[in-house]
């Protein structure tokens, strides 16, 4: 099957960032089937360095969709960055302002277009020293509830050791190898129809993030610790 269009921007990005993640490590991926071909979709992931989004960009786009980020709208000022992000139709992100709901409304557009959406809950690479998922915000449990697309978890290990941001170590060589390994899409009918209270909102995007840490664990073949860490502590 044809690759989903992206348009100029997005074939800029391909062309760069292919050829520079194969650069810097290998790729092994399971579960890459489970991304639907068409419609929409909601991918949820870990965060554990800023090469995410290079790497996932890329795993997606391999898959024949063009993935749709939420990141940080100040990126969008970034010179060069800014634009080929805004050409990509990526979605910005504003927290704390007036416009902070304006940042899901265009995420839940995506997924009404069929497109597919990639949201890190996490919010921010994780501080945890081991690379497990911290506690994660809500809106993710947002999105799933109120579109009828598959909710699919995912969980990628190996860009850390490329880049590290709070180490400020970036290792390109010896070549590294990153793993993406796709869930089953999250089944939440018993969630579904209900009010969405804080309480409920919480507890789905748990059970999502649950789905992502074990999907972590089988990559890294380690007992992943409980709960989730906390930034504070």
């Amino acid at each position: 099957m044809a690759k989903e269009k992206g348009g100029f921007w997005v074939g800029v990005a391909a062309a760069v960032f292919y050829p520079a993640t194969a650069l810097m490590a290998r790729r092994r991926n399971e579960g890459a089937e489970r991304i639907p071909k068409t419609g929409g979709a909601l991918l949820v992931m870990n965060h554990v360095s800023h090469l995410d989004p290079v790497y996932d960009a890329v795993f997606t786009h391999k898959q024949g969709r063009v993935p749709h980020f939420l990141a940080k709208h100040s990126l969008w000022n970034v010179p060069v960055l800014g634009t080929v992000i805004k050409g990509a139709r990526q979605i910005p992100v504003y927290r704390g302002t007036a416009d902070a709901q304006q940042s899901l409304r265009a995420a839940h557009e995506a997924l009404e277009n069929g497109l597919v959406v990639v949201i890190y809950p996490e919010g921010t690479i994780t501080r945890d020293p081991d690379g497990w998922p911290m506690g994660s915000r809500t809106g993710v449990a947002r999105l799933a509830l109120e579109h009828d697309v598959p909710v699919i978890p995912a969980a990628r290990w190996g860009t850390r050791d490329v880049y590290d941001h709070y180490r400020k170590k970036f290792r390109p060589f010896p070549r590294k190898t990153v793993v993406t390994k796709v869930g089953e899409p999250v089944d939440l009918s018993a969630y579904r129809g209900r009010p969405q209270t804080l309480g409920l909102l919480r507890e789905v995007t748990d059970v999502l993030m649950g789905e992502v840490k074990d999907l972590l664990a089988d990559i890294r073949q380690e007992a992943a610790p409980d709960g989730f860490y906390s930034k504070k502590g």
